[in-house]
């Protein structure tokens, strides 16, 4: 049976047939597609599999090492930040080891297309000295996400399974395998293997050191790795995962030079040791970091290793074929020029947002502060820090706001602001709030509640119906928790709400609560 799916849904399908179990996540682009496949999948609904939405990364991981530990195959998916979030749990896992099947998927943003950085998740694995796998199109991210459980399972380790923005999001058919039996519940034969006591860590560590190097030989029997001999030994070229297509379209699939194609990590040494034999210069392309052209400066002193660090592929963003051939001196002529009746538009928040109504009041109060500062978080209202409102002067991580805007009014800023979204809230910003709580701080949360992850498309918030409570059971002030509806109509009031509590000398909270207008208008059409 072939489909025809973006690699997101490609792993999904590759997961549920590889006998998964459940799957915990937090959306964030460009891996929220995996989680939402699943939960529309009939199959994954008619086998029972666990697919609601954590309330973040860290938990999603401990969820899936849960699930783990009770012997049956689990996934857990997050983009390339969400890694730093779920970076306790995932590094501990090598520890640990797992016991049902388990893969770890974190999708990467080279580019930052919708992200703050172009963090390398390969690094963490690395750090974690797991196994890698890397896909280099649609069938692999399935054939990884089928065979990944089994392969966890042999090591008795996560497996970390890296894709980009590129291949997540670009379609293509996959021929599907056998539907294999979810595993039954099972406990881990040693009974302390997952009590991180001082020494049993000990010894687990040195369990996962005499690991590797079955890891490599594993990397240098896969299948997903080739050598691709060549008769042009002048260069010999590294392809990780997605770059072996730009390679293909550079040479019009007849590359002269020896090719190493990698989509399992650790490195296969013996395929690198060959080419270094064969040929003069290494060129490395991978897209992200130069995490194998960094490795490969440490093997071979006296070999000339070419790629993202010496300049001959740009540092930073997304190869593409255009620059793969340039690094092989083959100059793209053809160039498209955006004709000048096409104006750049900047994104910007939905006519009719909440966020929108907000900021107008917020803004037209801090005003009357010379030295007022807005700290902002991850979400919609991020565009806040855009014109038309330019309203925020900080956008860091999830739940900085607060604990940001805390640190500022300790540093004697008045005002000081958090605006912080109802997911990200539940997220990462309730600890930040407990700090503030806890001293009183003299600063205003605002937490913009649209009543669910509107910035990935509307999936379900943690705290939906739950903010008020959250906030009060932390300890914060009943007097001086407000809820408003954000309306032109309402906004003589909403000025005068946060006038007052600007004006305290304290702790305050601010919820502006309208419903997102993208799920109101799905809602509406549904209902028709």
């Amino acid at each position: 049976m072939k489909e025809l799916l973006l690699a997101d849904e490609a792993i999904a399908q590759g997961a549920i047939d590889g006998g998964l179990s459940g799957v915990y996540a937090y959306p964030g682009t460009p891996s929220t597609e995996i989680t939402e496949y699943i939960q529309g999948s009939k199959q994954a609904k008619e086998r029972k599999i666990h697919s609601h939405w954590s309330s973040n990364e860290k938990t999603a991981m401990e969820a899936a090492l849960g699930m783990s530990y009770a012997g049956k195959r689990s996934l857990v998916c997050m983009k390339h930040v969400g890694m730093n979030v779920a970076a306790d749990c995932f590094i501990n896992t090598a520890i640990t080891g797992t016991n049902g099947g388990m893969v770890v998927l974190a999708a990467d943003d080279p580019s930052m297309h919708s992200s703050q950085n172009e963090q390398d998740s390969r690094f963490y694995g690395n750090f974690a000295m797991i196994p890698m796998l890397e896909p280099s199109n649609q069938q692999e991210a399935y054939d990884m996400a089928y065979n990944g459980f089994e392969l966890s399972e042999k090591f008795g380790y996560p497996i970390l399974m890296r894709v980009v923005t590129r291949l997540a999001h670009s379609r293509s058919g996959v021929e599907r395998k056998p539907v294999k039996a979810e595993n039954s519940i099972s406990f881990p034969e040693d009974p302390r293997q997952f009590v991180l006591l001082p020494a049993i860590a000990k010894r687990r560590y040195q369990i996962l050191l005499d690991s590797q190097d079955k890891m490599v030989k594993a990397s240098e029997e896969s299948i997903y790795n080739q050598y691709i001999d060549g008769d042009n030994k002048k260069i010999g070229v590294i392809a990780c995962g997605i770059t072996i297509n730009y390679l293909n379209e550079v040479f019009n699939q007849k590359c002269d030079y020896p090719v190493l194609k990698i989509s399992q990590y650790p490195l296969p040494k013996k395929w690198i040791d060959k080419m270094a034999a064969e040929c003069e210069t290494i060129l490395v392309l991978e897209d992200g970091y130069p995490f194998v052209e960094n490795q490969l400066k440490g093997f071979f002193d006296n070999k000339t290793i070419k790629g993202r660090l010496d300049g001959t592929l740009p540092r930073t963003g997304e190869l593409d074929p255009d620059s793969v051939g340039k690094a092989f001196g083959k100059i793209n002529e053809i160039t498209y020029k955006v004709p000048e009746i096409i104006k750049m538009r900047p994104p910007q928040m939905c006519q009719g947002c909440g966020h929108r109504d907000m900021y107008e009041a917020l803004n037209e109060v801090l005003r009357e502060y010379a030295d007022s500062k807005v700290f902002g978080d991850i979400g919609c209202y991020t565009l806040g820090a855009l014109p038309p409102f330019q309203a925020i002067n900080s956008c860091v991580d999830m739940g900085a706001s607060i604990t940001m805007a805390k640190g500022a009014a300790d540093a004697g800023l008045y005002p000081s602001v958090a605006v912080i979204g109802d997911s990200t809230f539940t997220h990462s910003g309730m600890t930040g709030l407990l700090d503030a709580i806890n001293e009183n701080s003299n600063i205003v949360v605002v937490i913009s509640d649209n009543e669910t992850t509107a910035m990935t498309g509307g999936q379900d918030s943690q705290g939906t119906g739950k903010i008020e409570a959250i906030c009060l059971g932390l300890g914060v002030d009943p007097k001086h928790l407000r809820v408003f509806v954000p309306l032109k109509k309402n906004y003589e009031e909403m000025k005068q709400i946060i006038r007052e509590e600007v004006e305290y000398q304290g702790l305050s909270v601010l919820i502006p609560r309208r419903e997102c207008i993208q799920t109101m208008k799905r809602k509406h059409k549904a209902s028709k």
